[in-house]
């Protein structure tokens, strides 16, 4: 049995001195909703992106269905989304009334491939929107996502919910269509110490009635002028975000050195496939995902975690294979993208994970392919 110091973590999350005297001083202030750590928060992530419009949402998830719904996706519509991503790419299109439309994956780097993008627009009856996901940190095909989508006038709804400050093509990841969607969440590379989230936009009409739709659709004068939920994001986590966000650059480059230890060391190995950086990108890395043999993956597994070595699956299932997906959508047919979801193993990442342990997992891995060559030897 190994240690809990001894093991390493999947994920790790960083809180210092500074964020929690200012999560103090909020709480003191007995101000906790819609103050100055906000309008800090959402100036400075705009300043970052290098965008107009920042609107802090109370999740990732809420960034992207305000997104679509102030860009006017509705009943009857049909967007675009990847097979490979988390349920919450999908699940406000069905809340919106429209129909999601599954895209394949590039087999390189497991975002939407534009080639079964340009089909299935081809094919739609009535195309509104595409939501390309930046998936594990690395951004799509940009260029090629967005020719598609001019040709069809679809709104580009970007899912950048693992991707902060990611680039390609001189893009940042959430700048480059009518809108980026972020999350906040734990596990992020930025957090605010629990669910929240950022639309971000250059689009005047598109920011004014997402922060209607986050506030039950009041204006400024108080007015109900539409139909909105509570998406707010508060103060407290506002504050949290203000002083992550003086961190994110640093930790997508130690993430990303990170990154590249990893593939040095595993590219030897026949059996694992690791990550593809497209030589026009900067991935940030929300996750390292290999692939290992299929017949192997649950063993293989195992025996990291019996020498302490954290892993996780992202995700487990299609996203247009889980049961409601089915019952709404109807089955569709992914071959990459299934394939993939056979093989795929996230193994542990975070800024400040240590060479040793860098070590130590590669070292285990490499004695995993080197046991089972052996027996298989016999």
């Amino acid at each position: 049995m190994i240690d809990a110091e001894d093991e390493v973590g999947f994920t790790d999350i960083y809180v210092d001195d500074d964020i929690v005297e200012r999560v103090t001083d909020v709480l003191r202030s007995t101000r906790y909703v819609k103050g100055p750590e906000l309008a800090s928060f959402e100036s400075a992530f705009a300043d970052a992106c290098g965008v107009d419009h920042a609107v802090g949402v109370n999740s990732g998830t809420a960034a992207i269905l305000l997104s679509l719904q102030a860009a006017g996706v509705g009943p009857g519509d049909e967007v675009f989304v990847p097979g490979n991503t988390f349920f919450a790419t999908a699940s406000p299109v069905l809340n919106l009334g429209a129909t999601p439309v599954f895209v394949d994956v590039d087999p390189e780097t497991y975002t939407m491939d534009p080639k079964d993008f340009a089909a299935k627009a081809e094919d739609a009856e009535n195309p509104t929107a595409v939501v390309p996901v930046h998936i594990y940190g690395h951004l799509v095909d940009v260029e090629a996502v967005l020719a598609v989508a001019a040709d069809y006038d679809l709104a580009v709804i970007e899912d950048a919910c693992q991707a902060h400050f990611a680039e390609r093509d001189g893009h940042v990841a959430g700048t480059v269509g009518d809108a980026g969607a972020f999350s906040f969440y734990p596990s992020k590379n930025m957090t605010v110490a629990g669910d929240g989230g950022m639309l971000v936009t250059d689009d005047d009409e598109l920011a004014a009635t997402a922060r209607q739709l986050r506030n039950h659709g009041r204006d400024e004068s108080g007015t109900h002028q539409s139909l909105g939920l509570n998406h707010r994001l508060d103060e407290v986590k506002a504050a949290v975000g203000n002083e992550q966000l003086r961190h994110i650059d640093d930790w997508n480059e130690a993430r990303n050195s990170a990154a590249q230890q990893y593939t040095d060391r595993l590219a030897t190995i026949p059996e694992v496939t690791t990550p593809h950086e497209a030589d026009d990108a900067f991935h940030v890395y929300h996750l390292y995902v290999i692939q290992v043999p299929a017949e192997e993956r649950d063993e293989f597994r195992e025996y990291l975690d019996e020498r302490g070595i954290q892993t996780s699956l992202h995700y487990e299932t299609p996203l247009h294979e889980h049961p409601v997906m089915v019952e709404r959508v109807g089955e569709t047919t992914l071959p990459v993208t299934e394939e993939l979801y056979e093989r795929i193993v996230s193994l542990p990442m975070h800024p400040r994970i240590t060479d040793d342990e860098l070590d130590r997992v590669c070292a285990a891995i490499e004695d995993y392919f080197e046991t089972e060559a052996c027996e298989e030897s016999r």
